[in-house]
């Protein structure tokens, strides 16, 4: 495992174990599971993009995986603010949503970087 994959893989279960610290209405279970497919989904794309068949097949699922990672913070936003949490429930909130935007950065630039390679 790479340390992409590892850190996408960090991310996804550090936002499972986010969850646990929130309060069970109904709408932060509708904002929660889909919180889980996107940041699962950020990882789990990331993962095939390295074992993709084709350089087609990998920027696909490279930018599917920045595409579920601007929607984790999306959702990560909405949590934050439609919640009257903690303030260290907040904090780990915040850090989480910080980690989701690194990551479509870091993904943005390796689409970039790809994309330009290929046209070389």
């Amino acid at each position: 495992m790479n340390d992409l994959e590892q850190r996408t893989s960090d991310f996804a279960i550090s936002v499972r174990w986010f969850i646990k610290s929130l309060p069970q209405t109904l709408a932060n279970y509708e904002d929660v599971r889909q919180l889980i497919k996107s940041s699962g989904s950020l990882c789990a794309n990331y993962i095939e993009s390295n074992e993709a068949l084709s350089k087609r097949d990998r920027m696909m699922r490279l930018k599917i995986s920045r595409k579920e990672a601007k929607e984790t913070t999306f959702w990560i936003s909405t949590i934050l603010k439609s919640n009257d949490l903690s303030s260290a429930v907040t904090q780990s909130g915040e850090l989480l949503f910080k980690e989701a935007s690194e990551l479509r950065n870091i993904l943005s630039a390796i689409i970039i970087k790809t994309q330009t390679k290929d046209k070389s």
